[in-house]
């Protein structure tokens, strides 16, 4: 930046604005950002138009300003396919050159993903200058966009990235294996088929030169475009590594008196088959990763390239995404449902197995909801659009996976900061090695006997510089952090695929970590154990009132009450006298129940807390409330004038998977409770029929947050389980809030975890992919750290006093590249992966 002050605009998206004075708000308050000019609110588009100086005022400063008086500022965000990165240093290097342009606000690498999710101005830095960034740090860089082409341009960037490594790795291996036939052609029976001139120094250093300047060549590119930002990767290590064994073996052939081990210590086989190991874990990394994120291109393929729609009554065909809302789409046999919506004419079964994981086709009529990606199996039907585009259940179950890909779990921070700091302390240990092995060890151990493990030769004629400098080298291979940067989000990336294909979706890796920690489960009653759909079962009356005049009144009280009981005893009079009269007034008692006027008299219908407050006597109906709650039925008071006139019982029926749920719960050592609004007797004796032990009854819904609160003080890891909508407080309380039976609506739930289907057996299977992934973060960490502990002793030379034996620098890149390799291939068995609860069910014929 020049001495002249550049002002730049830029438009930043306002949440929470209501009026006018709140357009004043948000403009004083940029206003008052050191470097802000001219400010303009738009209140009708929710926008703010801001210029400003980037030297003096950043995009941190501006949000800040925003959010510190009560309103949202969103920046554009874009999502990058990143190929070519290898470790979790990468992620850090793209992560600090891009966070540190001055148009980005936030930036999110995912390794195993191979993505980058962008916060950003676009107006003070383009998409394009944050691709060629990335590109100049030697990775490859494309925007991601949605639908079916992003599916086929993220899958053509995969193939390029292995058909590249590929070609690399025919050059690397056919020339290496050249370059050690002919470093080894005096020794075993190779002398009697390999020709003496393949052993020429010259000869090998023909070979060798195009493997280290060709395939070689991007790790010496790379690793030069990171420190000109003073970044360091892998690359640095590979290249350091490749670069000293060639440059070493160069100058002992054409300068073997310049006093670095002698013409004896040409070891190009080191250089070029390091070369070749490194470029074959590379290969097998890109082929075997691509298969972590094949649940996000199954999602993709899922979405219908054509619809059927009905204009001015004719059929037309026309592509998915140009259907529009409440449009008429006709589907046939065997079509796909091209998005969201609600039949209006037909009859058939829905295989939603893609969708919901749900094993049978579902049975559909006129007023059932379809969902966009399932496929019709015997009749056609009709049905109006009700969401499209972006706001199809498909298309927001495929961004939820995308953004629990792009988290990281809280495990995940240990192997972020080891990885941060470990390629400078590689550095330090490999110089500490050949200082160690330079000015003591080579003296105090060194035999012309010694071997480098799997060579027929010896080091006779190794100089204690270029021993040292071996030593040094294998450090540098034998240490890579791959494994520890792919272990746990090439887990969580298997783990949030395969709980999509059963219906269940983490809002992030947080979130699977989290449910996998859960110690205890709180369930809502209605609607989560229960159906959520009760009637009345019991109807009795106090003289001078009868039955049906008792339910009469109820019904009058209830009939413009949302709650479900309500609904219920308007059903029941419907079905028995037709449609309920109209209360001349109506107030809802949260928690209580309803107070209404007919026919100029009062009517109390509610709880017993009610009555208490209206001063109305139970005692004769005491006797025959506690046998009706006993029996598991809800229980409400109908009083007139302020004088008890009778009962009206409803019961809620259980789902059918209520018990199995809360036996597999325990089964896995998990406390599970149930929370209502009911009272003591009613609640036991549903909490009886299931088998939960503990019941929290009587709680208002504004209250159950508090109950969470109460568990967590415990030093439990609380789980809540509900319909997303009124327990919306408690999700969010909880550590893990698990929204059941959200449907179409899954972008829309307070919970942490969305069931689609409103089946509590989920429950169980989220527990159970998410303490089976939380497993292959474990593995995968031990295995990545274990690797590391090991094998940098190793390299060091700690068993060489004992065993007279080295480790080479191309064995220490095979057993690298192996520690990578067994990384993602101990993810990949989440592939096969079955929640233990869905496994029982179906042998049992379940769902």
């Amino acid at each position: 930046m020049t001495g002249d002050k550049k002002k730049t605009s830029l438009t930043l998206f306002i949440g929470g604005m209501t009026c006018a004075a709140c357009v004043r708000h948000v403009e004083g308050a940029l206003k008052t950002v050191t470097g802000v000019g001219a400010v303009t609110v738009n209140l009708a588009t929710g926008k703010a138009s801001v210029e400003y100086d980037p030297s003096l005022a950043g995009l941190a400063d501006l949000k800040k300003a925003v959010e510190d008086m009560g309103y949202s500022a969103v920046y554009d965000t874009a999502s990058l396919s990143v190929t070519g990165m290898t470790c979790a240093s990468c992620v850090k290097n793209i992560e600090r050159a891009i966070q540190s342009m001055p148009g980005v606000h936030s930036i999110v690498v995912n390794l195993s993903a191979g993505s980058a999710r962008i916060e950003y101005a676009p107006a003070v830095t383009p998409l394009h200058d944050i691709i060629e960034t990335v590109r100049e740090l030697g990775y490859g860089a494309v925007e991601k966009i949605e639908g079916q082409a992003a599916l086929d341009r993220e899958q053509d960037a995969r193939e390029e990235e292995i058909k590249r490594q590929k070609r690399n790795l025919i050059i690397s291996w056919s020339l290496g294996l050249i370059v050690m036939l002919g470093m080894f052609q005096p020794y075993w029976i190779l002398s009697s088929f390999v020709p003496e001139w393949m052993n020429n120094k010259v000869f090998l250093f023909l070979m060798t030169t195009p493997i280290v300047f060709g395939p070689g060549r991007q790790f010496f590119i790379n690793s030069w475009n990171g420190l000109k930002r003073g970044l360091t990767d892998m690359n640095l290590l590979y290249a350091t590594g490749i670069g000293a064994a060639y440059l070493i073996a160069v100058i002992n052939t054409f300068f073997p008196e310049a006093g670095f081990g002698g013409s004896e210590a040409t070891f190009y086989e080191a250089a070029a088959l390091l070369t070749a190991f490194i470029i074959l874990g590379r290969y097998l990394e890109a082929v075997t990763r691509g298969r972590t994120s094949e649940s996000i291109r199954r999602l993709m393929k899922l979405q219908p390239k054509m619809a059927r729609v009905i204009r001015d009554g004719v059929e037309i065909e026309i592509p998915a995404e140009a259907v529009e809302v409440n449009e008429i789409i006709a589907v046939r046999p065997g079509e796909a449902v091209p998005v969201d919506g609600k039949i209006i004419d037909g009859y058939s079964a829905v295989d939603q197995s893609m969708i919901t994981g749900e094993s049978l086709p579902v049975e559909k009529q006129t007023g059932d909801e379809v969902i966009g990606g399932t496929l019709n199996k015997t009749g056609a039907f009709r049905f109006k659009a009700t969401r499209v585009g972006k706001d199809t259940a498909l298309a927001q179950i495929i961004k939820l996976v995308e953004d629990a890909q792009t988290t990281r779990a809280p495990i995940q921070k240990l192997a972020d900061r080891v990885a941060g700091h470990f390629i400078l302390g590689v550095h330090i240990i490999a110089l500490l090695v050949f200082v160690f092995w330079f000015f003591i060890g080579y003296d105090a151990w060194f035999t012309p006997e010694t071997r480098l493990i799997l060579t027929p030769y010896t080091l006779h004629g190794l100089g204690v510089f270029g021993f040292a400098l071996l030593t040094s080298v294998t450090v540098l291979v034998i240490s890579c952090p791959c494994a520890l940067g792919l272990a746990t989000p090439s887990a969580v990336m298997a783990g949030s695929g395969k709980g999509a294909e059963y219906g269940i979706l983490f809002k992030g890796a947080d979130a699977m970590e989290a449910t996998a920690r859960i110690q205890a489960i709180i369930f809502d009653k209605t609607g989560t154990l229960t159906r959520g759909q009760p009637s009345v079962t019991d109807v009795i009356a106090v003289e001078p009132f009868s039955r049906d005049e008792v339910l009469k009144l109820a019904a009058v009280a209830e009939k413009h009450s949302e709650h479900s009981l309500g609904e219920a005893i308007v059903r029941a009079h419907r079905e028995k006298s037709g449609e309920p009269a109209d209360a001349s007034s109506f107030r809802a008692v949260p928690g209580h129940g309803v107070i209404a006027v007919f026919d100029n008299k009062e009517i109390q219908l509610g709880n017993r807390k009610l009555m208490a407050e209206s001063a109305v006597g139970l005692e004769a109906l005491t006797t025959d409330a506690e046998r009706l709650e006993t029996e598991g039925k809800t229980v409400m008071f109908v009083a007139i004038g302020g004088k008890p006139a009778g009962i009206v019982a409803v019961a809620d029926t259980l789902k059918e998977t209520s018990a199995l749920a809360v036996t597999e719960l325990k089964r896995l050592g998990i406390q599970v409770l149930m929370i209502t609004g009911d009272n003591r007797r009613t609640a036991e004796a549903i909490a009886r029929q299931v088998g939960i032990d503990r019941v929290l009854s009587e709680v208002l819904p504004e209250d159950k947050a508090g109950e969470v609160r109460k568990l967590q003080a415990e030093g439990l890891k609380v789980a809540m389980v509900g319909d997303g909508i009124n327990d919306a407080p408690a999700l969010a309380q909880a550590d893990v809030g698990i929204a059941i039976g959200s449907g179409t609506d899954v972008a829309k739930e307070t919970g942490h975890v969305i069931l689609v289907k409103d089946d509590i057996l989920d429950v169980v299977a989220a527990l159970q992919v998410g303490r089976q992934t939380l497993g292959l973060i474990k593995q995968n960490l031990f295995w990545a750290f274990g690797y590391n502990t090991l094998a940098i002793p190793v390299g060091m030379g700690l068993l060489y006093p004992f065993t007279g034996q080295m480790v080479s620098p191309e064995l220490a890149a095979l057993l690298m590249a192996t520690s990578s390799l067994s990384v993602t291939l101990n993810t990949l068995r989440m592939r096969g992966f079955v929640p233990g609860v869905r496994r029982a069910a179906t042998m049992q014929g379940g769902t």
